[in-house]
């Protein structure tokens, strides 16, 4: 698909097929995705993938709790991907990037908490979009999951370091049928030309 067609029909798929997907296939999607910016070439973000219906549902063993699983219409059709990418940071290989010489002068390698906006959220938040348009263009959907959820349960269940911050989840395979929009679409706001304007001319 050309890149605006791809664009164009990005959407949150949130019920999935039981169907598989091989590990060549989901490796090399979070792989590509890679490629999106990074703050000073830190390469600060990785992924950990769960592959296979055995994995995926480890994923919502750790990151729900029964009383989401039982209430959320959503669940049955997301339980269903083939696969799931976690998007993980680590702050630190950035704090200690703008420590060196060519970037001291920021400031920024002094301590995490000086940042003003983490450059690791930017890279992480670009990467998992890269992910979602890799996802459509292979004619595959996908979704993204925040981590607001037994955080430590999950990381726990990832292995992760405590320097390890968990982005989201990004969930990808054949789009159901049962699949329908969000309710927040219909809700107004302003359009996409009146989210973009020129700087105010000076008095």
């Amino acid at each position: 698909m050309e890149f605006n067609e791809v664009l164009a029909q990005r959407r949150m798929r949130r019920a999935f097929e039981p169907a598989s997907l091989s590990e060549t296939v989901v490796t090399q999607i979070f792989c590509d995705s890679l490629r999106a910016p990074t703050a000073g070439h830190c390469r600060g973000i990785s992924w950990i993938t769960l592959i296979g219906p055995e994995e995926v549902a480890r994923y919502f063993h750790a990151a729900t709790d029964e009383t989401w699983r039982q209430s959320s219409s959503r669940y049955e059709g997301l339980r269903h991907a083939s696969a799931i990418g976690i998007c993980v940071a680590y702050p630190e290989i950035y704090r200690e990037r703008y420590a060196a010489s060519d970037k001291a002068a920021s400031g920024l390698g002094e301590d995490i908490s000086v940042w003003p906006i983490p450059y690791w959220i930017g890279d992480a938040g670009a990467a998992s979009l890269a992910a979602l348009l890799l996802i459509e263009d292979a004619n595959l959907g996908g979704c993204f999951l925040g981590a607001f959820r037994n955080e430590s349960a999950l990381r726990s269940e990832l292995g992760l370091s405590d320097d390890a911050l968990i982005y989201g989840a990004v969930l990808l395979g054949h789009v159901s049928s049962d699949d329908h929009q969000s309710a927040s679409l219909a809700r107004r706001g302003p359009t996409r030309s009146e989210r973009v304007s020129r700087i105010p001319a000076k008095p």
